[in-house]
């Protein structure tokens, strides 16, 4: 298998070819630092030394899952956008007319709505609910496992607890004491494993693994691309992960302050997304970070295409292609004289044509750009993307000179909310809401 990058494009606009050298010379500073986070266990997203015991724990859950039609997970950010992605990329009958497999529902939102929908429709008898989160205490995750649990109860009384899996922390936190008290299976979140890098363990893999896909390819395609970071066997100068970092750093060098995420590979759409909350939540810090973007191809083409060739200057661009995403129906030989060339042909041709007819416009616009190319859309090659996109943020943030394993803005958010809700021991919190709505008041009714 032979996935690859293409730089051609990748300093154009605003980047001299010599753009990424000053970042390219702190290798041997970013290697150091490598080998001692991996010696001290920080980076499990690279070392995966969870994986033992998952590939343990996971298998004997799985005949009593998928003896079930849907499973829910209640899970946010992290801990639904993986798993997500995988789902769509996967397993996309669910979105198709007359599926009748199984069924993943991905409660990753506070919406009273949606929710009592699915508890109105679903069967209690034929679900598994997965409940995550690495903390135990995610407010959105956690008010819904109460109201799921009382649904459980409610239809299976003291059998609920043979339809609820906890992911979370081995030994901390509120769903640990739920799994202890109630005898709950559940799998572990790893310590230092962050959500937004968390789809590869049994956060993404258990609702995987539930749909029937090649879980155990897409770490095998992931430790592919970490191996040679971990292990020291090719120098980091040379992986693509540490080449990506420099050209990031280098465009933000440069001014620019946006970066797309372009997937021309339609059933991995919906990486995009993950890979936005990777992105920003990593690098988004000390007013520094490229702004993450994610697009479509071909749909934006017709959407938002028009501003990344034509507007600001301010964007480069991660380019995702494969060459085996399937070549469709042939058009029919009766077309109107007027389409005549297209007589024949595979359907799939047209979005490889698209494709390069894109690349090759912004690059004409002068957008810096640097080509994914993926030899196939199986689970292992999604595997080594992901891990591939994972170092390179990680890399990214070391040159940086940031942290790109924690997120301090997300958390005044969160602590504001709970303050708002009543949760005792913010005080601080409760002075500064009750000071800001006295001076909302600048409204307008339309």
């Amino acid at each position: 298998m032979s996935h690859r990058i293409e730089w051609s494009q990748a300093c154009t606009g605003r980047l001299s070819p010599g753009a990424t050298a000053p970042f390219a010379a702190r290798a041997p500073e970013m290697e150091r630092r490598l080998q001692q986070e991996c010696a001290a266990g920080t980076l499990p997203f690279l070392t995966f030394p969870f994986v033992p015991a998952l590939r343990e724990a996971l298998p004997p859950l799985l005949p009593r899952i998928r003896a079930r039609k849907h499973m829910l997970v209640l899970g946010i950010g992290g801990s639904a956008l993986g798993a997500r992605a995988i789902q769509r990329a996967f397993a996309p009958g669910q979105d198709g007319p007359n599926h009748d497999g199984p069924c993943l529902w991905i409660a990753d939102n506070v919406s009273p709505t949606i929710f009592e929908n699915w508890l109105s429709a679903l069967s209690p008898s034929d679900t598994t609910v997965v409940c995550i989160s690495k903390s135990g205490g995610t407010i959105e995750t956690v008010t819904q496992y109460f109201l799921v649990r009382r649904w459980l109860r409610e239809a299976l009384g003291s059998r609920w607890t043979e339809h609820m899996i906890l992911v979370t922390d081995i030994a901390r936190g509120f769903l640990r004491e739920e799994a202890q008290q109630h005898g709950l299976d559940s799998l572990e979140v790893p310590d230092h494993l962050g959500g937004r890098y968390s789809a590869l363990s049994a956060v993404g893999l258990l609702p995987a693994a539930f749909l029937g896909i090649d879980w155990e390819a897409m770490l095998d395609g992931a430790a592919d691309v970490a191996r040679p970071l971990t292990d020291g066997s090719v120098p980091l100068a040379e992986h693509p992960a540490f080449r990506l970092a420099c050209w990031a750093n280098a465009l933000e060098a440069a001014d620019y302050n946006q970066l797309i995420f372009f997937c021309y590979i339609p059933l991995w759409a919906t990486y995009g997304p993950w890979f936005a909350q990777l992105w920003a939540e990593s690098l988004g810090k000390g007013g520094k970070g490229l702004q993450p973007v994610p697009a479509v191809g071909v749909t934006d083409q017709h959407s938002v295409n028009q501003m990344f060739l034509d507007g600001r200057r301010d964007k480069g661009c991660l380019f995702l292609t494969c060459a085996d995403d399937g070549p469709g129906r042939n058009l029919p030989d009766d077309l109107p004289e007027k389409w005549a060339w297209l007589r024949g042909k595979p359907f799939g041709d047209l979005l490889t044509a698209e494709a390069l007819g894109t690349r090759m416009a912004l690059g004409s616009s002068q957008v810096p750009l640097v080509n994914l190319h993926m030899e196939n859309t199986g689970p292992r090659a999604a595997g080594a993307m992901m891990v591939l996109l994972e170092a390179a943020t990680l890399l990214t943030g070391w040159l940086m000179n940031i942290n790109p394993l924690d997120q301090p803005a997300v958390e005044l958010g969160k602590r504001l909310a709970n303050a708002r809700l009543g949760a005792p021991g913010y005080g601080e919190e409760s002075a500064a809401l009750a000071s800001f709505l006295s001076r909302a008041r600048d409204e307008q009714s339309f």
